[in-house]
């Protein structure tokens, strides 16, 4: 792998390292970086942005929009989101890490918001706050309980669709729970998420088998394991195009269900793996037979299940 980069040292340590990586997006990407200064009015940062590959994102635009203090990579190829931010760590000086999507807009004080958040409470170790699409309708997934065996089965019998907002038979889901206070969570999502920089060393960053999806449900995973407790705040609000730099819904959702199969063979072993890995695979099948019966395909679940070739065994 070869790369470039544009860097300028920072003498010290900062509150909040900014990580982006960038995959094309470009009014998204601006748009995010702009919004930044006025998400940390009060709060030191440092900004580090990995390029993986764009295709057209143009560099020099890139490099006006993050700032001439900003210390900004471009790779020849992409390496994936996981080390990709694994890279921009390295290159930080803060007592915090942020990950921040190139397509989430911070609110004013946001950033100032997450690092009180995790100030207040250190054993948090990894916090979030409250997403939003650009149409103002709440992004659920901006936080996630754990991926369990029951989850699963409750995907691949279809509980989970029909009671979407049950707590019971949708515990990814978290219920009806609306984001609107502070509480703790399975799973704080990579597109705001800010990490205490010794709990980040602690855990080495991001599992690098995980390309893209999965990764910060396994480091919030092994976050809980050693006995943190990620949280979200409403109080840090970001606004989030919900995958902008995904070719297609269903290209997306490949990447996503990859993800959901390595953390499947990650947590467990023989019979279990089979067992959670039929779950998984029943899930989409089911809803790929619904759309065929209802001939509604704008879900792309029969696409996900013609493709499982491509997902069921993970990265």
């Amino acid at each position: 792998m070869s790369m470039s980069t544009q860097s300028e040292s920072i003498a010290g340590s900062v509150d909040v390292s900014v990580v982006m990586v960038t995959y094309n997006a470009e009014e998204w990407t601006k748009k995010a970086l702009s919004a930044l200064p006025g998400g940390a009015a009060h709060s030191s940062t440092e900004l580090i942005v990995v390029d993986n590959a764009s295709t057209v994102l143009d560099r020099d635009d890139l490099l006006s929009w993050a700032g001439p203090d900003a210390k900004v990579t471009f790779l020849d190829e992409n390496i994936g989101f996981g080390r990709a931010c694994n890279l921009a760590v390295t290159q930080s000086t803060g007592r915090t890490v942020l990950l921040l999507n190139p397509d989430a807009i911070v609110d004013e004080g946001a950033v100032d918001e997450l690092l009180a958040f995790l100030d207040e409470d250190p054993a948090r170790g990894i916090v979030g706050g409250r997403i939003t699409d650009p149409q103002g309708n709440l992004d659920y997934g901006s936080c996630f309980g754990h991926q369990t065996t029951w989850s699963l089965f409750c995907f691949a019998t279809g509980l989970s669709t029909v009671f979407a907002r049950s707590s019971v038979f949708n515990p990814e889901g978290l219920g009806k729970w609306k984001r609107d206070s502070v509480r703790e969570v399975g799973i704080v999502t990579g597109c705001l998420l800010l990490a205490d920089r010794t709990l980040w060393d602690r855990l080495e960053g991001f599992d690098p088998r995980f390309f893209m999806y999965g990764e910060d449900a396994d480091l919030c995973k092994r976050a809980w394991d050693l006995g943190f407790r990620p949280s979200v705040t409403p109080a840090a609000h970001a606004v989030h195009a919900l995958g902008a730099s995904s070719s297609s819904r269903v290209a997306k959702q490949i990447l996503l269900f990859r993800g959901k199969a390595s953390l499947i063979r990650k947590s467990h072993s023989g019979l279990m793996v089979a067992v959670e890995s039929a779950f998984l695979q029943a899930g989409v099948c089911l809803r790929g037979l619904g759309e065929r019966v209802t001939r509604k395909t704008g879900g792309g679940w029969l696409d996900l299940w013609k493709r499982r070739a491509e997902w069921k065994d993970g990265w």
